[in-house]
């Protein structure tokens, strides 16, 4: 009987994950990184005043799994993002770009609203690609290879094409270190941007 039972459910299952429907496609946009160089010390001074964002960009792919029975989606991606931001380098008296490359994957839990609406949230793992600053005093640049973020947003589809703004923010802290004129630095640069990207399904 327990036998029966279990290739009951076990055939009910696959019958659900055969009616999933899974859908996929491009995506890209641009991001606002709001806080970025913070808790900058050399030599015991701080030796950046004060980080100006500017707008960054990204691109990817994303997978979007339909869930069967509960009427949500799970939407992994993978994006490449990149971000600056401007700092005045006081030891240099120079106003310098820090630039920041990250990989992003997504796992976000969403739910369809009025047919063309949905709202998501989850977590967001970061690998740090590079990152580097366009002044020759500083002459080199290392950051936590990986991190984790959260995600959660929402957004509208037509069709194929669908929009959508998030809010991102690092759980912790993005502990990064250069070697310049004062010797070896500290700063953070954790994340905290609006993500607005465009997205067409394949």
């Amino acid at each position: 009987m327990k036998k029966i039972i279990l290739i009951v459910f076990l055939a009910f299952g696959l019958s659900q994950m055969s009616n999933a429907q899974i859908n996929f496609g491009i995506k890209g946009g641009i991001n606002y990184n709001s806080n970025s160089v913070e808790g900058v010390n050399g030599a015991g001074q701080d030796i950046f005043n004060g980080a100006k964002s500017k707008t960054g960009y990204h691109a990817g792919v994303w997978l979007r799994l339909k869930l069967p029975v509960v009427g949500l989606y799970l939407r992994p991606e993978l994006v490449y993002t990149n971000l600056e931001n401007e700092v005045f380098y006081t030891e240099a008296a120079k106003t310098t770009t820090h630039t920041f490359q990250k990989l992003d994957i997504p796992v976000l839990l969403g739910k369809k609203i009025f047919g063309i609406g949905n709202v998501f949230i989850g977590p967001s793992f970061q690998y740090i690609l590079d990152s580097d600053f366009s002044v020759s005093d500083i002459s080199s640049v290392d950051g936590d290879g990986f991190t984790v973020g959260l995600q959660f947003g929402g957004g509208v589809e037509f069709g194929k094409l669908g929009i959508d703004i998030r809010w991102e923010r690092a759980f912790s802290d993005v502990e990064s270190s250069f070697v310049g004129n004062l010797g070896n630095a500290s700063y953070d640069t954790r994340i905290n941007q609006i993500i607005i990207g465009l997205s067409y399904q394949l």
